[in-house]
């Protein structure tokens, strides 16, 4: 869930209320990997992409994040230089925040602070999951797992299905779950003739959410 749509609205709309208002197209950068930079963005409308570089010549998608979501808060809260970039993926609308604004705004709002510190925490926690999944699962498990996030976070109800709102390339599923594209290709191809998915346009709706689940060898939720 995003972080705005944890906060009660009264908190949200006091919240949002923070920073100054910025609009961005396709392919602008919102926050520098290693710049110094101490403020805090707050996506209202539209997707980013969040990529760390790995060396000279290659580039890793780490994440995606949407309206609703924050992004830059470690630095935020003056902990060391920036750790990836963001880019906007279309037309994006987004407060920035500076440190000294949102330091006084959390003092003053323990259940808002309580909320941004959980949401840190998750991250964590995911980036650690993540890494060990990387060397423990094969790559169709992988990218169920993704999929079963994508969908539980973002989805939407559409045609009987789960619609991802989020439009990502098999290239960029392939640096999201650190695999190579073609293999990507062929996990993405299984779970078609198996009807757990469909696919067109870079969009992705999940079909049989249980079938995703079983795939990616996580317990199917009861209801």
């Amino acid at each position: 869930m995003a972080f705005l749509d944890m906060l009660s609205p009264e908190a949200s709309t006091a919240f949002t209320r923070l920073g100054t208002r910025r609009r961005y197209a396709v392919g602008d950068v919102l926050i520098h990997e290693g710049e110094q930079a101490r403020e805090l963005v707050v996506l209202h409308e539209g997707v980013v992409k969040v990529t760390a570089r790995l060396d000279r010549d290659r580039v890793r998608l780490m994440d995606i994040r949407i309206a609703g979501d924050i992004v830059g808060e470690v630095a935020a809260m003056g902990v060391g230089r920036r750790s990836a970039t963001v880019t906007a993926c279309g037309e994006v609308v987004a407060t920035i925040v500076p440190r000294h604004e949102l330091g006084a705004f959390l003092l003053a709002h323990a259940e808002i602070s309580l909320t941004f510190i959980q949401v840190v925490c998750a991250r964590l926690r995911r980036s650690d999951r993540l890494r060990f999944e990387f060397g423990e699962y094969p790559v169709p498990v992988r990218l169920a797992r993704v999929l079963v996030e994508l969908a539980t976070t973002y989805g939407q109800p559409e045609r009987n299905s789960l619609r991802i709102g989020v439009n990502l390339s098999q290239s960029e599923f392939a640096a999201l779950i650190g695999a190579g594209t073609r293999s990507v290709h062929k996990a993405l191809t299984q779970l078609r003739h198996k009807d757990i998915i469909t696919t067109g346009h870079r969009q992705t709706y999940v079909r049989d959410l249980i079938g995703l689940h079983e795939t990616a060898l996580l317990r199917v939720p009861t209801a």
